[in-house]
């Protein structure tokens, strides 16, 4: 990787132009065996485990996801996550790498875990934003919890009367927040929030195109930014539309951390969206990128 590259990238997180974008793959920098599903794979061999589902399904999250919303209920199915997902995994060098920068507006977790929740923890000045599932809260798309797991959910008011209702905290509130930590997919906590079925997405893919599941505090957090893939595989249709929207609007360059071939999805993917590859595992980029950013939180 060329060091221009790496020096771009400090540089956007010293003017606060940066938004980390975490994948699952952000859990394997913790070294010893992680405690907790860190691939789609792994996932659902935790949901298949407890329940029977056909054959055809056994290794598709989302199908069969489905198949036990259908067939078990979804109490059931969120049962499992949070079974999958309730063992302690602690933040790794990354997480504990971003919990740090000093002017972080906007992290974005996609995965399902509690990490970078645990990494800011030491802070007061952060709130969530988590995508939550029609079928548990119809008529909502969104919801906000403080820093110590109450919500601060409530009428959003950048909503026209008569549209259906959002929410979001309230305006002083959410203003205050230095850094907004957004997990599309839900997560563990506080809530047990999950977006995992097939018809928790088609949900949100109807909506999606016109931002309509899109916190109103991340599009405009967004704009003018740029983003930085961690831990990201783009060679499913699904990781690539939820990238695809929740970049929308942004600045003309991103970068992504892919170190292995990729596949033609993904190429055009990144051309697509001029993300720039950085072509190094994602424990070196990390150790390189990490004392550039500690420099730059140090007192003049």
């Amino acid at each position: 990787m060329p060091a221009q590259l790496l020096d771009d990238v400090a540089a956007a997180f010293a003017r606060g132009k940066a938004i980390p974008y975490l994948g699952c793959g952000a859990l394997a920098l913790g070294g010893e065996a992680c405690p907790i599903p860190a691939t789609p794979l792994e996932l659902v061999a935790r949901l298949t485990a407890k329940t029977t589902v056909p054959h055809k399904v056994r290794t598709n999250l989302t199908g069969a996801a489905q198949y036990i919303e259908n067939f078990k209920h979804r109490k059931t199915l969120s049962s499992l996550m949070t079974e999958a997902f309730r063992a302690s995994a602690t933040p790794n060098q990354l997480h504990r790498m971003l919990a740090a920068i000093p002017d972080l507006p906007l992290l974005v977790h996609a995965w399902y875990d509690d990490v970078p929740q645990k990494a800011l923890a030491g802070r007061a000045d952060w709130g969530m934003a988590q995508g939550v599932s029609q079928t548990e809260h119809h008529g909502r798309w969104i919801n906000y919890y403080r820093p110590d797991g109450s919500e601060a959910t409530g009428p959003d008011p950048n909503v026209v009367e008569g549209e259906m209702p959002l929410f979001a905290p309230t305006p002083d509130e959410a203003q205050a927040w230095a850094t907004l930590l957004y997990q599309p997919l839900g997560s563990v906590a506080p809530a047990t929030n999950y977006l995992v079925s097939d018809s928790d997405f088609v949900e949100v893919l109807t909506e999606i195109d016109i931002q309509t599941p899109i916190p109103f505090s991340v599009q405009e957090l967004r704009r003018g930014r740029h983003f930085l893939f961690m831990g990201c595989r783009f060679d499913n249709q699904l990781d690539r539309l939820f990238a695809r929207q929740i970049m929308k609007r942004s600045s003309a360059r991103h970068w992504a951390v892919l170190p292995d071939t990729l596949t033609r999805n993904e190429e055009r993917f990144l051309e697509e969206q001029a993300i720039e590859r950085i072509d190094w595992p994602l424990a070196k980029f990390v150790a390189a990128l990490a004392p550039m950013l500690q420099d730059q939180s140090l007192p003049a």
